[in-house]
């Protein structure tokens, strides 16, 4: 079953750490955001390999944007 990582809040994403094929696991960093001058890692919350990496490098996320899916 794919599970969806999306955005928590309004984010310039700094860093994809992660790329379609790869495998994580529960805590991993996927991509860092930076909101209101803070740098925030979005982790995974499951183990899996990561299908999808729909962010990249410099982007303006939206609240509920997807970032990734991971199986």
């Amino acid at each position: 079953m794919a599970e969806n990582v999306r955005a928590e809040m309004v984010a310039k994403v700094l860093d994809v750490v992660v790329h379609p094929g790869d495998v994580v696991k529960e805590g991993d960093t996927l991509v860092l955001l930076e909101s209101m001058k803070m740098e925030i890692p979005v982790l995974s919350e499951f183990n899996g390999t990561v299908d999808v990496v729909n962010v990249t490098k410099d982007d303006v996320i939206q609240q509920g944007d997807l970032i990734a899916v991971i199986s």
